[in-house]
């Protein structure tokens, strides 16, 4: 998986980082029980300080997509990410609220809206059929 990060960019390295993980995981680049690099090695591949690697590690973990061995090093969750629960479905309306209010206020309609939504899943999408 390629791991490309805006240092320009005003949202944190260490969430882009994580979001890509989550990305390349939705996307089967990263599948069930597959390797991911050890936080020194990621951080020096990447050019990044390891407390970085770390902190997107630890996040992860905590939401699941990923454990952490201390023989196996760490994989992406072999039991496969847990379901949206209330929780999370709480959190996504949380999320998605100043999105939707902000593109009211620059004059994007719902239809568009949903539009660009629809893209996004298509891109994760996008070769399901042949992978299965």
């Amino acid at each position: 998986m390629y791991i490309k990060l805006d240092f320009e960019s005003n949202e944190p390295i260490y969430t882009q980082l994580k979001h890509q993980i989550i990305a390349g995981i939705a996307k089967t680049e990263l599948k069930a029980g597959e390797g991911l690099p050890s936080v020194r090695a990621l951080a020096a591949d990447i050019g990044i300080n390891l407390h970085t690697v770390n902190k997107a590690y630890q996040q992860l973990k905590q939401e699941g997509f990923i454990l952490i061995h201390r023989q196996k090093g760490v994989v992406v969750n072999p039991d496969g990410i847990p379901q949206a629960d209330e929780d999370y479905r709480n959190g996504l309306k949380t999320t998605l609220h100043p999105l939707i209010a902000e593109s009211v206020c620059r004059g994007i309609s719902e239809q568009e809206f949903i539009h660009y939504c629809s893209q996004l899943f298509m891109e994760f999408h996008e070769g399901e059929g042949e992978k299965k």
